[in-house]
């Protein structure tokens, strides 16, 4: 579970960015928190909205690059702990500042397993590492242990781990978490790792996105990929792959008589479906983090709202699953789908530097927060909100005319 992430001087972010997924004290759907003793509560959900170009899609990308740096060499070298389902982007620094091109990029999560929460602290430039530190603390500890803190070439290990005989000396690019995951089995190193391996990544604004589908040979996996289709009103009875024709077919039963369709010939509206429904299924059965760029893209908003409600499920949602993605769906953007701190804006300030801020964190013109029983689309599209200045700008030219 991920509970904070801030980073600093990525793509169109200049000054340090936070996005929080802890809970303030509100009450609405407090029913669906992520819940531990001894720690704050975690969200299940968070949606990013605001304007083309203001940084939607440029925050998922920070986390997005931090975990793939983890991640990469771990992979190449075949050393995973856990299935995978990521892609790779490449860091560059904020574009509109002279002195931010030779500054590094900087990346703070912290994270949560069963009973730690983790602080990984990167900091990167010319994909070199600059700075690089893990710690750790038991949820019902109050202390904080070192695992490594590592500045250029030099690294100074933590009491647990010291005395195992680790090398300290490292390839510059290569991050310290990943050398030890990949050369030691220290428990603690291997808890880490599985996290960031187990974050899930969709882009949707990329149309292979779309080509890729996830499927399982087990007959009760099947079951519940059809279910939940079904139950979403996509009439699918089976599907099946043909290694001769190296095609994926979609079956039907219509009046009593099957049928099988080519999936390339299926809906833009099915073909999504039917491949992020199984990275959803996948993320609730195991508790993993899912990171989706133009998540409502091709859906019905009533079909986006299912998928929303899947992770507001305590029944279902029950190992701590979190769904982060981008939309420009304003129907969802209500208080029957989100809490006020589960929806988050992003926009360009006046230094062409994106900004991002939670529905919650908004003061009105009295310093008051937005009231939970606001019609929160209705007041984003009069620009209230600040975060979609040329909906605004539409609006008054309608007006005019």
């Amino acid at each position: 579970m991920i509970s904070k992430f801030s980073f600093q001087n990525f793509k169109s972010y200049q000054d340090e960015t936070c996005f929080d997924f802890q809970a303030v004290s509100i009450p609405e759907f407090d029913d669906t928190l992520i819940k531990r003793k001894s720690v704050s509560s975690l969200l299940p959900v968070s949606v990013i909205y605001g304007p083309n170009g203001g940084g939607k899609s440029n925050l998922l990308m920070a986390l997005i690059s931090l975990i793939s740096i983890v991640v990469l060499p771990i992979a190449k070298l075949e050393k995973t702990r856990t299935s995978v389902f990521q892609q790779h982007t490449k860091i560059k620094p904020f574009a509109f500042d002279v002195s931010s091109k030779n500054e590094p990029t900087v990346f703070d999560l912290f994270f949560r397993t069963e009973e730690k929460e983790f602080r990984y602290y990167l900091s990167v430039k010319d994909d070199e590492i600059i700075d690089e530190c893990l710690y750790w603390r038991a949820f019902t500890g109050k202390k904080t242990a070192t695992v490594f803190e590592r500045e250029r070439e030099k690294i100074e290990l933590g009491s647990g781990i010291r005395s195992k005989s680790i090398n300290t000396e490292v390839n510059p690019k290569m991050p310290y978490l990943s050398f030890l995951a990949i050369n030691y089995d220290i428990p603690v190193i291997a808890e880490a790792q599985k996290w960031f391996e187990s974050c899930i990544m969709i882009n949707y604004a990329n149309w292979r996105s779309e080509l890729s589908i996830y499927v399982q040979e087990d007959d009760f996996w099947k079951s519940n990929v059809l279910t939940c289709l079904n139950d979403m009103g996509v009439d699918i009875s089976d599907y099946r792959f043909d290694d001769n024709e190296n095609q994926f077919y979609l079956q039907r039963e219509v009046l009593g008589q099957k049928y099988e369709l080519n999936y390339e010939d299926e809906s833009a509206g099915t073909k999504k479906l039917f491949t992020v429904i199984p990275y959803i299924l996948l993320a609730l059965q195991q508790g993993r983090l899912v990171i989706i760029d133009e998540l409502d893209a091709k859906l019905h908003p009533k079909l986006l709202r299912y998928i929303i409600s899947l992770f507001k499920n305590k029944n279902i949602n029950k190992y701590g699953a979190q769904l982060l993605f981008t939309s420009h769906d304003l129907t969802t953007m209500n208080n029957r789908v989100f809490r006020r701190d589960e929806i988050w804006f992003a926009a360009l300030n006046e230094s062409r530097s994106s900004e991002i801020y939670s529905l919650y964190d908004f003061r009105t013109e009295k310093e008051n927060h937005v009231n939970n029983t606001a019609s929160y689309s209705k007041q984003y599209l009069e620009g209230r909100y600040g975060a979609d200045p040329y909906l605004r700008n539409f609006l008054n030219w309608e007006e005019d005319k």
